[in-house]
């Protein structure tokens, strides 16, 4: 599967942009905050149906409009596939493919597999436990509806439960049965989506730690560990024992929605004991693992947007990454970079056809000559 085409209008700071791209490696240049990121982010919305960075549309519209468009032209299955979006401010976004649009986006989540990596990418370790769990659920989504369908179930109930809680609370009274309802709803759909991500990391754990020893030269030991509630007790035992501890609280304080991954760097956590390189190698290699694991399941090499992933790294694990990505393992991928250098030194070391484009200061892509 591969891009062909893209056309923007209003896209964040990109007034009008059209571009055609390499079937291989495409890599953008420009300076600091000239829209090098926000190019590569209309791509990953094309798979998404949303921002990398942001959930809120109107974000996403040019401050000085009303309205924004979308378009990519890809290749899949030796068939052209068209993908359109527009969003007006304080409408519905219109979401299309090949001219037809979709009812619910959620049809369209895994269609187009991609994988982004980007210095955003470090919440994932710096923030809390909610983010690493939608790094899971971002992934097994694109290639289990059930698993999404049964995530927005949970979600729901979850929400309705921690409702009746706080009613409880409000009004002076604890009715058991009623409670009981959203227990029977939370266990079926969440004993589901635990065997789901505990099988998704039984499998991407072996091939992160490939990528990690890979990339590092093989100079650290690290690991990936799931950590649930559910591993230890029954959901019914769990929310049974924490009845007392939830009307207390006035929400639900055991169930999936507080399952977490542990990122370690030898026997220590590592957001505490990781340089920035190492950290940065830590996500490169979890988002590579992704994208084995996808390519498997789909039998689709999905994009690969690489922004910005050479800073903070040694020349070792810069040169490693690019013997990686001249593999034929991967399929197309787009590299942004401010420094022309890291992308010559890409360039130079492989033999497969590529593109190199310009961003300059008012949004204007040159693409540049070999």
């Amino acid at each position: 599967m591969l891009l062909d085409k893209l056309s923007l209008i209003n896209y964040k700071n990109i007034k009008e942009l059209e571009l055609d791209f390499s079937p291989k490696i495409n890599c953008i240049i420009g300076n600091n905050g000239v829209g090098k990121t926000n190019l590569l982010d209309s791509i990953y919305y094309l798979s998404f149906c949303k921002s990398y960075f942001s959930s809120t549309d109107t974000t996403n519209i040019n401050h000085d409009e009303k309205f924004m468009v979308l378009e990519g032209i890809y290749k899949k299955n030796d068939k052209t596939e068209l993908l359109n979006c527009g969003v007006k401010r304080g409408q519905k976004k219109v979401f299309k493919r090949n001219k037809k649009e979709y009812k619910k986006l959620i049809d369209h989540i895994g269609l187009f597999p991609l994988v982004m990596i980007s210095p955003s990418d470090d919440r994932l370790i710096t923030d809390g436990s909610e983010e690493r769990r939608k790094y899971m659920d971002g992934v097994i989504s694109q290639y289990d509806r059930m698993y999404l369908e049964n995530l927005i179930k949970y979600n729901r109930v979850l929400q309705q439960r921690n409702k009746l809680l706080k009613n409880f609370a409000a009004n002076g009274y604890f009715d058991a049965d009623s409670l009981e309802v959203y227990d029977l709803q939370l266990m079926e759909y969440g004993n589901k989506i635990f065997d789901k991500r505990k099988e998704f990391l039984d499998k991407l754990i072996p091939v992160f730690q490939y990528y990690y020893t890979f990339i590092s030269g093989d100079k650290e030991l690290v690991s990936l560990e799931y950590k649930s509630q559910l591993f230890e007790f029954g959901f019914d035992s769990l929310l049974q024992n924490a009845r007392m501890k939830d009307q207390f609280a006035q929400y639900t304080t055991v169930g999936i929605h507080k399952d977490d991954l542990l990122l370690k760097l030898g026997n220590y956590n590592i957001k505490k004991m990781g340089s920035q390189g190492q950290k940065k190698t830590f996500l490169i290699a979890l988002k590579m693992a992704q994208f084995e694991f996808l390519k498997e399941l789909s039998a689709i090499k999905p994009i690969l947007l690489l922004d910005d992933i050479f800073d903070k790294l040694d020349a070792s694990r810069v040169e490693a990454i690019v013997k990686l990505v001249s593999e034929e393992r991967f399929g197309q991928i787009f590299i942004s970079d401010t420094n022309r250098d890291h992308l010559d030194s890409i360039l130079k070391n492989i033999s497969m056809e590529y593109k190199l484009f310009y961003i300059d200061n008012n949004i204007n892509a040159l693409q540049l000559d070999k």
